[in-house]
């Protein structure tokens, strides 16, 4: 089973890099630079997790997860946010993500966390 990745970043560079990362991993990754229906885009890709940028032009990525944790269809999707500003989870929260990596970030690192947030039994049949 292949495990499918949605990405949204507004950065050309970090959603090129993800993907060169992420592809030779096994993964199938969808990258984004914006959305402007989350669950839309969650419908037409049908991710196993979503990686969001807090920070996205002219949306916040933080209130984009905690869109996807409180709909009912998508609320167990795990959801990782980036940002290169780890203090504004300090001040708003974590939205409910599944993990928080602040930028810049060490590729295994972000790796490991996708792991950790997919399971090791759900990354062990990808």
């Amino acid at each position: 089973m292949i495990t499918n990745i949605l990405i949204i970043d507004d950065q050309p560079e970090m959603l090129e890099l993800m993907t060169d990362v992420l592809t030779p991993e096994g993964f199938n990754v969808t990258a984004l630079l914006y959305t402007d229906d989350i669950a839309q885009s969650i419908s037409i890709y049908q991710p196993d997790i979503v990686l969001l940028d807090h920070l996205l032009a002219g949306v916040n990525g933080g209130e984009l997860c905690r869109e996807i944790k409180n709909h009912p269809l998508t609320a167990s999707l795990p959801v990782i946010l980036l940002s290169g500003y780890p203090r504004l989870l300090e001040a708003f929260g974590d939205y409910g993500c599944d993990a928080f990596i602040p930028k810049p970030f060490d590729l295994d690192e972000m790796i490991g966390a996708i792991k950790r947030c997919l399971g090791e039994s759900h990354y062990e049949h990808a």
